[in-house]
């Protein structure tokens, strides 16, 4: 099985069926996989070849479908990328993937556009949506000039589908690469194990189509089963604006990040619950620990379990999840989802027994590798399994304990931040002779970013000049949320460790998805 055959599918079975919601608009299946062929016509006229790499920089609406599918028909390489990302930080996973095309939205295609001299790989860059001109090629003029037939490019289930970047054990960004079999395995797992349907609505709310978790158990699922796909965009995207999409698009499944569950719990707290969401049957945390307080109180003010994932990019999605039928135990993950097998290793490789913490290892639908990394991907996947740079232990039942984290990795609201990335930029300031990210947990957020500096002999600088300078040299998200100077760096910092203990109610947050 390809990822061509998830959609292709769904517009056969479902063809006048509604595939995505955005605002007043729908798009049927029908619609969708038409669009996606005449992408995919157009990138082959562009010189994409079987393996070739398209990046994609798009916000979650019918077009990142449309443009998703047609890079996998015209047998490329999809480069899901985040938005948020500056020039400098794209420049470093261009020239480490080489895309051939860029599909890519305003304002990002603004941003971008003055410094296409940097990306020598990019001969075309397709305007999703905007106009074309002598620089770009439009969106719509593709959907006029190309055909709606598929194309018969040979792929085979091991080919690589997707490259998803993340963190690697220094600050340059790794390409995980994903093979068809493996997407195709663990959306399929995702529908399944969620009992999912054709009369189900997903909300994508908060986890974006180019995050692997919400590209493979939310997308790529309901893309299988033919269910829905109602996303909350647009500004103003308030917690508010998530419910009452629930409640207007009958909306009966949410995979989120456990940040979005405690707005919810928030609102319900000060305000009740203004909205009708009786047509929510499952809500699924993922892309970050799950505190047991949050799991507590959404069930006190919700009325039904919220269930625990856990998973990384190099296992595509999810690896354990907790019992759909709430049998889980507090502070757990669950337990493994079909076709996964999980370990506890110590720092040898040597197996350990229940309730021992060591590392999580993990073996079933797992990454190919490091994009052209065979170093890292031996050491990630040495001995036939993922070595997951988590810590945690397993109980006698099987159930998956998260304890700690070996790898230097912060996770803010369900998004992946890198040390080094921070350190690097804050470096280059003339006045800082040192730098340490550190993590601060939260019960709300997960974890958020706490920068350590030591200036030069002599020198001195505040906070908020700190923070200007880091201001447009990386994604808004990295930002420290604290800078505090010392004069003595600490040796070691330590792992993080699982929050516990404040209440949700404790602490003021904005609300904002």
């Amino acid at each position: 099985m390809d990822l061509r055959s998830v959609l292709e599918s769904a517009a056969a079975r479902f063809a006048a069926k509604t595939a995505i919601v955005i605002g007043d608009r729908r798009v049927t299946f029908a619609q969708l996989e038409a669009d996606a062929n005449r992408v995919a016509h157009a990138l082959v006229k562009m010189g994409v070849k079987k393996g070739d790499r398209v990046a994609m920089i798009q916000a979650s609406n019918p077009e990142f479908v449309a443009v998703f599918f047609g890079i996998i028909k015209a047998g490329g390489i999809a480069v899901p990328l985040d938005a948020r990302y500056i020039p400098n930080e794209l420049a470093r996973i261009f020239n480490d993937c080489l895309p051939r095309v860029l599909a890519v939205e305003d304002p990002s295609l603004k941003a971008l556009l003055p410094e296409m001299s940097r990306f020598k790989s990019i001969d075309h860059v397709i305007a999703v949506n905007a106009e074309g001109n002598e620089r770009t090629i439009g969106y719509q003029q593709i959907l006029a000039e190309n055909p709606p037939s598929r194309l018969k490019v040979p792929i085979s289930p091991g080919d690589t589908a997707v490259i998803s970047y993340t963190g690697g054990p220094t600050q340059e960004p790794h390409g995980v690469e994903l093979s068809h079999r493996s997407v195709c395995t663990e959306a399929i797992n995702s529908a399944e194990v969620f009992e999912q349907t054709d009369k189900d609505v997903l909300l994508q709310f908060a986890l974006p189509m180019y995050h692997q978790f919400g590209l493979t158990a939310v997308l790529l699922a309901s893309m299988y089963q033919g269910s829905t796909v109602a996303v909350v965009s647009g500004t103003g995207r308030s917690i508010h604006r998530f419910m009452e999409a629930v409640e207007r698009e009958k909306g009966t499944m949410y995979l989120g990040v456990p940040y979005i569950y405690a707005l919810m719990i928030n609102v319900a707290r000060r305000e009740g619950i203004p909205y009708d969401l009786s047509s929510l049957r499952l809500c699924i945390s993922g892309g970050a620990p799950l505190p047991v307080e949050i799991i507590r109180l959404f069930k006190q003010h919700f009325g039904f379990n919220l269930l625990d994932i856990y998973g990384q990019t190099e296992s595509v999605s999810q690896i354990t999840v907790s019992p759909i039928d709430g049998s889980g135990k507090p502070g757990s993950s669950g337990q493994p989802m079909p076709c996964w097998e999980i370990k506890i290793f110590d720092d040898d490789d040597n197996e350990l027994p229940p309730d021992r913490e060591g590392e999580i290892v993990a073996r079933g639908p797992v990454m190919t590798g490091f994009y052209h990394r065979p170093e890292a991907t031996a050491a990630a996947l040495r001995n036939g399994w993922l070595h997951t740079g988590d810590i945690g232990r397993i109980d006698r039942d099987g159930f998956l304990f998260i304890t700690g984290r070996k790898r230097k990795m912060l996770i803010l609201k369900g998004q992946n931040i890198f040390p080094a990335d921070i350190e690097e930029v804050m470096a280059t300031h003339p006045r800082i002779a040192e730098v340490r990210i550190v993590g601060v947990p939260d019960v709300i957020r997960g974890e958020t970013v706490k920068a350590l500096v030591r200036l030069k002999p002599g020198e001195t600088a505040t906070e908020p000049e700190i923070r200007q300078y880091c201001q447009g040299r990386m994604a808004d998200y990295k930002l420290p949320r604290e800078i505090v100077f010392t004069d003595v760096m600490p040796e070691v910092i330590p792992n993080w460790r699982r929050p516990a203990g404040r209440a949700v109610g404790e602490l003021r947050i904005e609300e904002t998805g």
